[in-house]
């Protein structure tokens, strides 16, 4: 497929990494530095200039495209360029938009694009996914919720560490000290074919150090491990008990920041009827927000005053999402919440470098609106057949729904015989119903399979299937 990417920025990066070993990809960007960068690191081709004009749309052979993805940081050149590419050619086109007036105009087909992404929707939907399994550093949700891939991180047996190194109030001191469940102990340490895995779910890898191993029977998890799931939503939430002490339900966040990523969330967290209070240091953008959103509760306050957390209780909330412009800030707030007893904390990053930094310092999860842009983007680029698509640990593996044919080699094969291939098939949509197979269940023509594999395997799945 030869695909046209207007914008050479962190989504488009990401986009370029996740498919030009597999398509013809050509790379539109005023900014020359960063497509040196690209082509020097990819086999991609590059043309310098503004990609929402039929010159430089002519120059990157959009006619003979057959799909462009339209990701810069500017909505209007993005809308622009989708524009003039419905003029020139068949290809279909992509656009990513911060502005949810935008994408609720293309929703009621008012604007002639083909596919349309909202960063601050995708991240919403992201923490929201998140704050529905809080011990999950990652997670995503297949077959109309039915299929739920989670990455854990597996804590140390006795409890988890204070990783900031400042000294812990009252409240977060007895957080942190709650010892593991019994259920822990028959997991963690165990041949997997002895432990108590819960019903309906596959450990998918295990990532020890930098190597990732094939979790067969007499593979062990080991605290200090990272391991990928892939069940059904209690599963998932069985596994977050474990790993998260048995911890009640999350009721209750505390959103720093209300721009519009903030608000995003806020509202996707009010519609499941989780308690919201959103803190906002700019007084006019805080009385918008109140007015916009009556059912949250609203303070115009920096949010990092030790005194304003202790008086207004904030530490007693069940989660905190840190959704401020600045990483720096980001950080400084979450880390301060965790010393007044927050256990469970979400950071908003806008850059890469970023992630490492906040999960060192012991912030729970790091969400990256970029990644995830991307991420939704990225599937319409593979086999039709694909569903929907997951990229996990810096886009190395990815979580695949992909429908099998009729001619592939593996239907009608026992489980137990389909050749290792360090892929895994974790689950199986028939008649819209997810199951998880075991030795015994055989793939059919038809079966959408929740597959997952390695990056690098992707179209050797696809090739299979």
């Amino acid at each position: 497929m030869k695909i046209v990417v207007l914008g050479a920025g962190q989504v488009g990066a990401t986009i370029v990494e996740a498919l030009h070993s597999d398509h013809d990809v050509t790379v539109v960007d005023l900014d020359g530095a960063r497509l040196q960068a690209l082509s020097y690191r990819y086999d991609v081709s590059t043309v310098r200039g503004n990609g929402a004009t039929r010159r430089v749309l002519q120059d990157a052979a959009i006619k003979r495209a057959d799909l462009m993805i339209a990701c810069t940081s500017r909505d209007e050149i993005n809308l622009v360029a989708a524009t003039l590419v419905k003029k020139l050619s068949e290809a279909q086109t992509i656009v990513r938009t911060s502005n949810p007036e935008y994408l609720e105009a293309w929703q009621e087909r008012q604007i002639d694009v083909d596919f349309m992404v909202s960063s601050e929707l995708e991240t919403a939907h992201a923490v929201s996914r998140t704050i529905g399994v809080p011990a999950a550093k990652q997670t995503d949700v297949f077959a109309d919720g039915q299929v739920q891939i989670v990455e854990f991180d597996v804590p140390r047996a006795g409890g988890s560490d204070n990783l900031t190194g400042v000294p812990l109030t009252e409240a977060a001191e007895r957080a942190a000290s709650r010892p593991l469940t019994g259920a822990y102990d028959e997991v963690v340490g165990l041949p997997l074919r002895e432990a108590k895995v819960p019903a309906d779910s596959k450990v998918a890898s295990i990532i020890r150090a930098d190597r990732m191993l094939v979790p067969r029977g007499e593979q062990s998890i080991l605290p200090g491990d990272r391991i990928i799931v892939i069940g059904s939503p209690d599963a998932a939430r069985a596994w977050s008990g474990i790993m998260a002490r048995g911890e009640r339900r999350v009721d209750d966040v505390v959103i720093f920041g209300a721009g519009a990523t903030g608000l995003a969330i806020a509202r996707v967290l009010l519609d499941q009827r989780i308690r919201v209070r959103l803190i906002e240091p700019l007084e006019e953008r805080a009385r918008e927000v109140a007015e916009e959103l009556p059912a949250a509760r609203v303070y115009c306050a920096s949010g990092i005053d030790p005194d304003f957390i202790e008086r207004e209780r904030l530490g007693q909330a069940r989660a905190a999402v840190f959704a401020m412009r600045e990483d720096s800030k980001n950080l400084y707030a979450a880390m301060l919440a965790k010393v007044h007893g927050i256990g469970f904390t979400i950071g908003i990053v806008h850059e890469p470098v970023s992630v490492e930094v906040f999960e060192r310092a012991g912030i729970d999860v790091a969400v990256n609106p970029r990644s995830v842009t991307a991420e939704e983007i990225v599937r319409f680029a593979h086999d039709p057949r694909i569903r929907q698509l997951a990229m996990l640990e810096g886009d190395r593996f990815e979580v695949l729904d992909i429908t099998v044919r009729d001619s592939s080699k593996l239907v009608r094969t026992p489980f137990k015989e389909l050749p290792m291939t360090g892929s895994l098939i974790g689950a199986i949509v028939r008649n819209g119903t997810a199951i998880f197979p075991h030795g015994d269940d055989r793939l059919e023509p038809g079966d959408r399979a929740i597959i997952f594999t390695e990056s690098s395997r992707v179209a050797e799945v696809e090739k299979a299937l």
